[in-house]
């Protein structure tokens, strides 16, 4: 396994990701902050192109958590069908906007427990609603993020816990707001699961990865 890799190198890494790119965003389309939970929840086991796709007409008539129950379930699973496993995501999404309605008043949660409880809603998905809409320096750690920080040795783990842990442990605290995103975009166009682009890697000399390629 990849050591971790020590603050100085870490804080380089993440200087340079700074540089290209100083206020990410991610890739998902949303007007605020319970659509961003929708399209959130929506885009697990499917790709931000396709739940955009999907998300296009939906959230020209959905804003609420009301507005959803409005929608009906037919209309929404009409609108997500194009996403895997459409029926039980639209069954969660209609469920939490019953419970959105009846227990938060209509409003979605600023803490990570009760963003969790809602059906459908993981870790991950919490993770990304506070630190997208509510400035959380909260960790979401999907695949790519655990390829990175496992291949690149910015946040070892053997478990998504365990990588989550570590970004939060090794990374600088300015860095944190912006972290899971700098990588995610990294995993997603520069270092692929299957042949990474070393070549033009912009941090591949500060990389721990043994099995670089420069072809």
């Amino acid at each position: 396994m990849v050591k971790q890799l020590n603050y100085q190198t870490i804080t380089q890494i993440l200087s340079i990701f700074e540089t290209a790119n100083p206020e990410p965003v991610g890739e998902l389309d949303y007007h605020n902050t319970y659509t961003l939970l929708v399209a959130v929840a929506l885009s697990a086991q499917a790709t931000d192109v396709g739940v955009n796709k999907a998300t296009k007409t939906l959230f020209k008539k959905i804003s609420t958590p009301q507005d959803m129950l409005d929608l009906g379930m037919d209309d929404l699973i009409d609108h997500i069908k194009t996403i895997g496993l459409y029926t039980t995501k639209a069954k969660n999404v209609m469920k939490a906007a019953e419970i959105l309605v009846n227990d938060f008043g209509g409003v979605v949660p600023s803490s990570r427990a009760a963003l969790a409880s809602l059906p459908g809603v993981g870790r991950k998905t919490a993770n990304v609603v506070l630190n997208i809409a509510f400035g959380m320096p909260a960790q979401a750690v999907d695949t790519h993020i655990f390829r990175i920080g496992n291949r690149t040795g910015i946040a070892v783990g053997k478990n998504v816990d365990a990588v989550e842990r570590a970004v939060e442990d090794h990374i600088p605290a300015r860095f944190q707001q912006h972290a899971h995103h700098w990588l995610i975009l990294h995993g997603r166009y520069v270092c692929t699961a299957r042949k990474p682009k070393c070549m033009t890697c912009s941090i591949r000399e500060l990389c721990q990865y043994e099995e670089k390629t420069y072809e």
